[in-house]
């Protein structure tokens, strides 16, 4: 009996684990090394050609990304009936979709940012300098309007008399209410972001291969799912600023702040989480 026991005790100690689990986990380093913070200012980006095809690569992904996002909630809007569109659902697939697909083809040129609370909660995690960041918000903040406006171009009295797909208020909720949406959306969108991207978890869990783009998408498409009907879904300022200027209705501009001001909250918190709590880097960098 005593031999069978010492057979058992060897058997679960000869094989041992690929991959340690809770806290064994966070102590495996894996030849990954902290990258040091981005600089706040960097003079010497405005020099790199690098720079403005990165700039170039965030303009070109957004007028995509508001060009068949928009051109889906038109088609669904105008029709009599849902059944026949692809509804709610399918809206929320358009966007998901194509933040998949211009993630994935940007990634390694700009980072795939294609959203100014993205890239806001990037910065204030310091992976990327100020000077990147306010052109990167430039850059899709323009393609953004430049994409509404090839949608318009195509019919404009569709457009206009369908709401331009510009992000407002649903009757029956309060200023409160879409504050809220866009803030717990956005901080899911941002914090799948830096989990997706983490050098560390990519470095930790190697032998799960990872394609950051799809999970990114993902919550994409959760978060329009749950809150179309409360805001249309913003999380992304430039998304909401190109169709309310393109739309250019009263209406639209009523509580365009909501859409700026819940994204980047959104975006802080979910950096702060991330950094604070998730990856201690204050607590590492002390000891």
């Amino acid at each position: 009996m005593e031999a069978k026991e010492e057979d058992v005790s060897l058997g679960a100690n000869k094989f041992t684990e690929r991959q340690p689990i809770g806290t064994a986990a966070q102590s495996q380093d894996k030849d990954y090394k902290e990258p040091p913070p981005a600089p706040f200012f960097e003079p010497g980006e405005l020099k790199s050609w690098s720079f403005y095809r990165a700039g170039i690569a965030e303009f070109v992904a957004t007028f995509l990304f508001l060009y068949i996002t928009i051109l889906t909630v038109m088609g669904v809007v105008k029709s009599p009936t849902k059944c026949g569109t692809v509804g709610i659902q399918g809206i929320a697939w358009a966007f998901g979709g194509m933040i998949f697909a211009l993630v994935y083809c940007t990634a390694g040129i700009s980072g795939g940012h294609i959203n100014p609370a993205v890239t806001f909660g990037l910065f204030l995690a310091r992976k990327l300098s100020l000077t990147r960041a306010v052109f990167y918000i430039v850059m899709q903040c323009l393609g953004a309007i430049c994409g509404a406006g090839v949608v318009k171009g195509f019919q404009k009295g569709l457009y206009e008399g369908n709401g331009g797909g510009a992000n407002t208020i649903a009757h029956g909720y309060t200023k409160g209410d879409g504050l809220a949406a866009e803030i717990i959306g956005t901080f899911i969108l941002v914090y799948t972001v830096f989990s997706a991207t983490d050098a560390k978890r990519s470095a930790r869990d190697s032998h799960v291969p990872i394609l950051a783009p799809l999970p990114i998408g993902f919550a994409v498409f959760l978060v329009h799912l749950a809150t179309i009907p409360i805001t249309g879904t913003g999380i992304n300022p430039a998304r909401s600023l190109g169709a309310a200027i393109i739309y250019n209705k009263e209406h639209a501009w009523h509580n365009h702040w909501i859409f700026w001001v819940g994204p980047f909250i959104g975006a802080a918190l979910a950096a702060v989480y991330h950094v604070v709590v998730i990856r201690a880097i204050p607590f590492k960098s002390r000891s």
